[in-house]
């Protein structure tokens, strides 16, 4: 028992470094640029006072200044450039699912779980907060608040938080993605990015998203394994509920019931966009094979055309 541990423990911790050296490599070849111009600071803060110019606002002028000197001066303002990255990461016993794990011939990549998925995505934008020396903190929940790392600063505490993605255990066993949103709303009151990762399985609740938007700039990470739209016609398959435990014997033969499946899949992801619409909080999907670095740059390209939320 000990020595399957001891080996589990060894893989994880050999999965936990390959994620490291592959969020790194991607950030430093293809995002950096691409975060830097799609979030900003927190706000603005003084930086020097200068004489008036033409075509300077009148509001700015700083009166003081401009009774001591005799002639006006305004204040001038820049943009606090450091921000900090709140990563809200569901740890569900869902997102322990992943298909054809093994890969296939000629060399190609295997699939990864929801959750090894999730844990790249946290690692490029907690590499890409360091490398703009900007803080990044974490929180996982499953149907309660499971682990809060403090935003802070520097590549180390980046592969804490992988750790914390991948290698994590955890207590609950159903999803409570409300639950999460007030918390990050409590112990986030300065202005962030908040980045909500999960397979959103679980509804994706308007009153707590609202709020949390109001305040934050908000960003849902949907990870989707494929298959999970559409079952494949296997025969009969018994099925399990990982979050209540419950087995359903399911006849993927049938060709209503794998259409059945489709259309729910289908009306999940349409509630989630339109929940995230209402919010006015985008909506990035990274799948489970494949480049999980190519979605999150085609993400900051539309949020640079765009112009990023102030």
């Amino acid at each position: 028992m000990s020595d399957a541990s001891d080996d589990d423990r060894r893989e994880m911790l050999r999965q936990v470094r390959r994620i490291q050296v592959r969020t790194d490599r991607m950030v430093t070849d293809v995002m950096a640029g691409g975060y830097t111009s799609v979030f900003r600071g927190a706000g603005i803060e003084f930086d020097e006072v200068r004489e008036f110019a033409p075509g300077d606002d009148v509001r700015s002028v700083d009166w003081n200044v401009t009774a001591r000197a005799g002639r006006p001066f305004v204040k001038k303002f820049m943009e606090e450039r450091e921000l900090t990255v709140m990563l809200v990461l569901d740890v569900s016993p869902s997102t322990t699912f992943g298909t054809d794990p093994e890969p296939r011939g000629g060399g190609a990549e295997r699939a990864r779980t929801v959750r090894e998925t999730a844990a790249l995505v946290c690692g490029c934008f907690a590499f890409a907060a360091a490398r703009n020396n900007d803080k990044a903190g974490m929180i996982t929940f499953t149907d309660r608040i499971e682990r809060y790392v403090p935003a802070k600063k520097g590549r180390r505490h980046v592969l804490r938080l992988i750790r914390e993605a991948y290698a994590q255990e955890h207590q609950g066993r159903g999803t409570d993605v409300a639950q999460a949103l007030d918390y990050a709303g409590r112990i986030q009151r300065r202005r962030a990015v908040v980045i909500v990762v999960s397979d959103f399985l679980a509804p994706l609740p308007d009153k707590q998203l609202r709020v949390l938007a109001n305040r934050h700039d908000v960003i849902a990470v949907r990870i989707r394994d494929p298959h999970t739209d559409r079952l494949p016609d296997a025969g009969l398959l018994r099925l399990r509920d990982p979050e209540t435990g419950r087995d359903a014997l399911v006849d993927t033969a049938s060709r209503r019931v794998r259409d059945e499946v489709a259309r729910r899949m289908q009306a999940e992801r349409l509630r989630l966009d339109e929940a995230c619409k209402r919010a006015g909080v985008d909506v990035l999907e990274v799948e489970t094979r494949g480049s999980v670095a190519d979605p999150i740059v085609k993400f900051f390209r539309m949020r640079d055309r765009r112009g990023s939320k102030r």
